[in-house]
């Protein structure tokens, strides 16, 4: 077994591997950039070496600086994480050269699945079902209308050494397409150093499914059950979980057998992923094989047992796997919620800056796998468990060089119905706070009824939330939940406060019983009764509702029970009350005496300044181009100047038609939030 490898990445794949090379016993050295010297990979490996500027292909991407960095540690062996240089073939062939072992697949399986073209051709040729689409090479623009007139609108713009959701755009229609292959070309080019673009039909109504597959240098393959990845924004998974509600056994097992003869064909040996898209009928169609280790891995490795990262290290050490295919049984349900520093109020577009609060919920460990290794903590047993995989920690700060992924919150339950549940009450108590992010949606997500129901497509965002994401608006059960929680701690806060003032004034106010909580335009009037173990709320209606908890003033996060059931809330003061986010709502709570609640009725209302005529920026970044000149006039829906922020290319459109009459920013400008990029008459 390997003394000592190096990971070739950063951020939360690589405090991954650090804990289970942890584990194992083996050292650890970790790679950074300047942007990263305080990063959290870096703290925990057992060495760590400086490898170059920021921009990932100056200095992650870079062969021969995590070369350098090989030679100067004496690492034996490098896992490659996931992105980056982790279906290189170019990458595996210089460590074999230097005789380091490369985590992951052969070269020739690397060279053979990684570019989407030529394993489409293998997949046919190993009779998998595939997607229509123009397996050759595009040149330009026309050339890539023209194929998508031949294969039928809508079709998928792909980079072909892609991943992530990077260089894909779909196109509806002949501008889409030669707008999308130019957008797809720049951003292939610059997350991978390769422009080489495909272009396949757009399965309407799909659903994402991946075989999980782990293969050894000895000829042996086995399947580790599914993920279903359906919730997708932008290409780019948000949802996954183990395994798919979609499935049937059957269908599984077909799947399963096709990813272990794709492998097989390869000659892989490794952790990989083989993609499917699967229609209503669970006829499936391959897409790709990643032949690296997934994001999402932790769900299979929860229902499995199996360690994925400890397995790829002793295939690549020449060990042959423990297990066979029929030693692999799915237990429970797991749920995973990607964790990203992007605003869903503005079109999840990213956010950077410092975290200047971030506490995750407790981790705890599942009950009937947990001396499975997945645990590398002194997390405790549960009935549910909680895992988070993350690469940031508490002041740190979120970069605009890469990827915007802050972690990766797991549940686990017994069912499908618990492991979701398990999840609310974790989003609800996971702090973030500095920076936009995504915690809000995810949540909103995790109540929606179709996901509820597992009837969920790619298309589920989209159509869904067709005008981007506003907020949400509870429904009255839980608003009353949340109006008893607001009046019964608004009460002890109360309480407090006399105390203290009362200590200065030698006398001591008396707190009232009664109170109108206002909260998302309705306003509950209640009366509270108080006694040693916690608070009886009842409602104008009669309505009780008993609320029990720990809470005390300042704290920010309160967990509390209503009628016996949990509550969660992430807790701000206000002025007369609270602002109280539970559940992907973000609500300001006001309490008031029943006189106060009068006079509030009579406040006017204050109006947001016009910001009509302008148009602003909506996330740090880098101006590629302007598209208008002072004077033009412009359309609806009219490009007007591209920005590109975290690897991604983002056009902004006229919301309307007008004049440009001021434009205070051109190409290589580095722009804030909200900078004033152009002004209309």
């Amino acid at each position: 077994m390997f003394k000592k490898i190096l990971i070739a990445n950063r951020g939360e794949i690589a405090c991954r591997v650090i804990k289970t090379a942890r584990k194992m016993g083996i050292q650890t050295v970790a790679i950074y950039s300047d942007a990263d010297r305080n990063a959290l990979h870096v703290k925990m490996a057992d060495e760590a070496v400086h490898i170059g500027p920021p921009p990932a292909n100056q200095s992650y991407i870079v062969i021969d600086k995590v070369l350098d960095a090989i030679r100067q540690t004496g690492a034996e062996a490098v896992h490659p994480g996931y992105g980056f240089l982790s279906e290189n073939k170019l990458f595996a062939e210089a460590l074999e050269k230097e005789g380091v072992a490369f985590i992951g697949p052969p070269v020739g399986a690397i060279e053979a699945m990684g570019d989407k073209i030529t394993s489409k051709k293998i997949a046919q040729d190993a009779k998998v079902s595939t997607v229509p689409g123009y397996m050759g090479l595009i040149e330009d623009a026309d050339e890539a209308v023209k194929i998508s007139n031949e294969i039928g609108y809508p079709v998928m713009i792909k980079a072909s050494a892609g991943g992530g959701g990077k260089g894909m755009r779909i196109a509806w229609n002949d501008e889409e397409a030669r707008e999308g292959f130019q957008s797809s070309k720049n951003e292939a080019a610059n997350s991978f150093g390769d422009d080489r673009i495909f272009i396949e039909k757009f399965v309407t109504q799909p659903r994402h499914i991946e075989i999980q597959v782990l293969a050894d240098k000895h000829g042996n393959c086995i399947y580790l059950g599914e993920r279903e990845c359906s919730i997708q924004r932008r290409n780019q998974k948000v949802v996954e979980e183990a395994p798919s509600p979609f499935l049937d056994e059957a269908t599984r097992k077909a799947m399963g057998e096709q990813s272990c003869a794709l492998a097989k064909a390869v000659n892989y040996a490794s952790a990989g992923t083989v993609e499917f898209i699967v229609d209503g009928d669970r006829n499936f169609y391959f897409l790709e094989m990643n032949t690296r280790l997934q994001v999402e891995h932790p769900v299979t490795e929860l229902i499995t047992g199996v360690d994925l990262v400890e397995q790829m290290i002793r295939v690549a050490a020449g060990e042959e796997l423990p297990m066979t295919q029929g030693d692999v049984t799915l237990t429970g349900w797991a749920i995973e919620n990607r964790l990203y520093a992007e605003d869903p109020y503005r079109n999840f577009l990213p956010s950077i800056g410092r975290l200047t609060r971030y506490r995750p919920p407790m981790e705890v460990a599942a009950g009937p796998l947990s001396d499975n290794g997945n645990w590398h903590g002194d997390a405790p047993v549960g009935e549910t468990a909680v895992r988070n995989d993350t690469g940031v920690y508490e002041g740190g700060e979120i970069s605009m060089y890469y990827d915007p992924m802050i972690a990766k919150l797991c549940t686990w339950g017994p069912d499908r119905a618990t492991a979701i549940e398990a999840m609310r009450n974790a989003l609800d108590g996971f702090e973030v706070e500095g920076i936009g992010h995504n915690l809000p949606f995810v949540a909103a997500v995790m109540d929606h009824e179709i996901f509820i129901k597992g009837d969920m497509t790619t298309a589920f965002i989209a159509e869904q939330y067709p005008d981007g994401f506003e907020g949400v608006i509870l429904e009255e059960g839980n608003l009353r939940r949340l109006a008893a929680c607001a009046a019964a701690m608004y009460r002890v806060a109360e309480i407090r406060r006399t105390r203290i003032s009362g200590t200065m004034d030698n006398h001591e106010r008396k707190v009232g019983d009664d109170w109108v909580v206002f909260l998302q335009g309705q306003e509950f009037p209640v009366a509270i009764a108080a006694d040693k173990d916690g608070s009886t709320v009842t409602f104008e209606d009669g309505e009780v509702l008993r609320v029990t908890s720990n809470w005390t003033p300042g704290d920010s996060l309160a967990e509390l029970n209503v009628n016996d059931r949990r509550t969660v809330l992430k807790v701000d003061k206000i002025t007369s009350g609270f602002r109280l986010r539970f559940r992907g709502a973000d609500l300001k709570v006001h309490v008031r005496s029943p006189r106060q609640a009068e006079f509030a009725c009579m406040m006017p209302e204050k109006l947001p300044p016009d910001m009509s005529k302008m148009l602003l920026c909506p996330m740090p970044g880098l101006i590629v181009k302007v598209d208008v000149e002072v004077g033009d006039e412009v359309q609806e829906g009219q490009a007007l100047c591209t920005v590109e922020a975290m690897k991604m290319e983002n056009i902004l459109r006229a919301e309307k038609s007008g004049t440009v009459s001021k434009i205070n920013a051109g190409a290589g400008d580095s722009l804030a939030v909200d900078d004033v990029i152009m002004e209309f008459e």
